[in-house]
């Protein structure tokens, strides 16, 4: 009966992941609404959000999840897989929620309902959070470090800063300032608040590609400041803070990479 449950877990997942994904492709194929993901996030001009090509980093997801749901079928696992049959089991779960809440928060972010998005957003990142405790507390192979964590550690990094820039878009939609000094001001708290949240969860976890996924993001702020194209350095307080994060950044993934170097080197 546990083995008939995990498989319906197992397909559920598989059909919630692919709806997921055609969902977010005909986002922009159609477009839903007849206005592209990107555009909606244009209509709300805010300091936190990155340069378009960041977002590329969604191919990379969806690869490693497509990894995921099939390695839970059994395909590329090792005879230890069998033993994994309980973590499939909760952290299927949680996926196939986070992923219909993905799925959801496009329709409610092309329709404009950005509170609503934002309930939608904060669901995901509740899952891939719990998700991340889950396998924090479980020792893997390097096969299952890349099929099984790798591919919540870059959704669960990205998701972190999306639900930031998703919270800015809420404030700008709402009507909070006009990117003016205050706007300013607020920035660099978000700025070194999400470096805070992302340094302390790479600690906890030991989670370097995640770290790595708030660096990528924080590099597109940086980019869309400078680009001539985009801010052009109008604001000059955000670029500096946002400097000043990613260094913290890179210096926090130093401390906590270079014990395990050392380890591995007296070897």
């Amino acid at each position: 009966m546990n083995k008939d449950k995990g498989f319906v877990i197992k397909v559920v997942v598989a059909a919630t992941y692919l709806a997921m994904v055609l969902v977010n492709a005909l986002a922009n194929a159609i477009p839903i609404n007849g206005v592209t993901t990107g555009g909606v996030s244009d209509s709300y001009p805010d300091l936190f959000a990155p340069a378009p090509l960041t977002f590329a980093i969604w191919g990379l997801i969806y690869i490693l999840l497509a990894g995921y749901t099939l390695y839970q079928f059994g395909l590329f696992q090792s005879d230890r897989g069998a033993a994994r049959e309980d973590l499939f089991q909760k952290v299927g779960v949680l996926f196939a929620i986070s992923s219909v809440a993905n799925f959801l928060w496009i329709f409610a972010w092309h329709y404009e309902a950005i509170w609503l998005s934002l309930i939608f957003m904060i669901v995901i990142l509740v899952c891939l959070i719990m998700i991340a405790n889950r396998l924090s507390a479980e020792e893997f192979s390097l096969k299952e470090k890349v099929f099984i964590r790798l591919p919540f550690s870059i959704y669960f990094g990205w998701i972190t800063v999306a639900t930031i820039a998703n919270v800015t878009t809420f404030l700008v939609s709402i009507g909070w300032g006009s990117m003016g000094r205050a706007d300013q001001f607020w920035m660099v708290i978000i700025l070194l608040v999400g470096a805070a949240i992302g340094i302390l969860r790479m600690r906890r976890d030991k989670d370097y590609a995640y770290g790595l996924v708030i660096l990528w993001a924080y590099a597109g702020i940086l980019n869309k400041h400078i680009s001539p194209a985009e801010f052009a350095g109008q604001y000059p307080v955000v670029i500096i803070f946002t400097i000043v994060s990613i260094i913290l950044l890179v210096l926090a993934k130093v401390f906590l990479f270079y014990p395990v170097y050392r380890k591995a080197s007296e070897i």
